[in-house]
């Protein structure tokens, strides 16, 4: 058993995949990706397949976080539907085994894009990559829950009202140092909470390019990654997170749109996103997107303090990386203030 967030003990994989995973034949080796804050994730290599493995962080963690039981049970439950999603193998619900839970699933062939602003493409080939993100969402949110067997994949009632309660409990137990910025973002949003409008989808939760996978000769997606907050509640919020990206800088540090000239790049602008969605997803339009945008800037803020807390604590992912993000906290909860002035 391990409680290194770097490393896997793969004598105890082996044995275990061996009993539980049938055609699973080693000797097996590992590597980790380096992408991703949240849980640690590794390419194992078999003689005959490669398979990808996400565990949750060891040690103290906080409540309801790194839910890979979830994520293992809604991709199993999304396969062959038109959501596209790595098939998934096997769930090791006994953290004796490798020190947490994990589960085992395909690695999924496919091109990674890190950046919206797409630099490795030819400007042609960028806007049906941003087209296929609004199909797939829409059909996120199109799946037949009852049929899919996710009808109590979350509670009922207002989807807003328990995530912000969620995340200010969750901030708040990760707090390192007061962040006035933060506390201004989470009582607007205590106070400003929607009407319930009837509208209960699939939410992926952190919808954005770098949790995508893309056929390798087409602009269509092969995979959906990192489904670990995804919930049923309501869909404009994965709207939104795309556009919370966009809004951030270009570049590898805010991996945004923010200063790019979307026409000259070949890229959609934020109304047109939204409206190409609203057309799939047979919807007329949203109304009052700032309160939606001003969420997500708070759920990321949130998410980000708990990296950094983890990173202090000495159980991150990518330890050095999560250090750095404590300082995006307070820019993040700015620009949640900001999209909650154009409501």
């Amino acid at each position: 058993m391990t409680s290194d967030t770097q490393t896997l003990d793969l004598h105890a994989v082996e044995r275990w995949l061996k009993d539980k995973l049938p055609g699973f034949q080693g000797p097996v080796t590992a590597e980790k990706f380096n992408v991703g804050q949240s849980n640690p994730t590794f390419r194992l290599t078999t003689p005959s397949h490669r398979y990808v493995l996400r565990r949750k962080p060891p040690g103290v963690l906080l409540k309801s976080a790194h839910a890979v039981d979830r994520e293992f049970r809604v991709q199993k439950a999304l396969l062959g539907t038109d959501v596209p999603v790595a098939k998934v193998h096997v769930l090791c619900e006994d953290p004796e085994v490798i020190g947490s839970e994990f589960y085992v699933m395909d690695e999924v062939e496919g091109r990674h894009f890190n950046l919206p602003d797409l630099p490795e493409l030819e400007r042609e080939a960028r806007r049906p990559i941003q087209q296929e993100m609004s199909r797939v969402l829409a059909a996120i949110h199109g799946v037949d829950l009852a049929a899919t067997g996710l009808a109590d994949y979350g509670p009922e009632g207002n989807y807003y009202r328990r995530q912000i309660d969620r995340w200010t409990k969750q901030y708040r137990a990760a707090e390192t140092e007061p962040r006035p910025e933060m506390d201004a973002l989470m009582d607007w949003l205590d106070h400003n909470i929607p009407a319930d409008d009837g509208l209960r989808t699939l939410a992926h939760g952190d919808y954005r390019i770098d949790n995508m996978l893309f056929e390798k000769d087409s602009p269509r997606i092969a995979a959906v990654l990192d489904w670990e907050l995804s919930t049923t509640g309501h869909p404009y919020a994965d709207v939104a997170a795309v556009i919370m990206q966009w809004s951030m800088p270009a570049g590898p540090d805010g991996r945004g749109l923010k200063g790019v000239d979307r026409q000259a790049q070949g890229l959609m602008e934020d109304e047109e996103f939204i409206a190409d969605y609203c057309a799939r997803a047979g919807l007329p339009g949203i109304e009052g997107f700032g309160f939606y945008l001003a969420f997500t800037f708070f759920r990321m803020a949130g998410i980000i303090q708990g990296v950094y807390k983890r990173a202090l604590d000495g159980n991150a992912s990518n330890p050095e990386r999560g250090r750095q993000m404590g300082a995006l906290v307070p820019r993040f909860a700015r620009a949640g203030l900001d999209a909650a002035h154009t409501v």
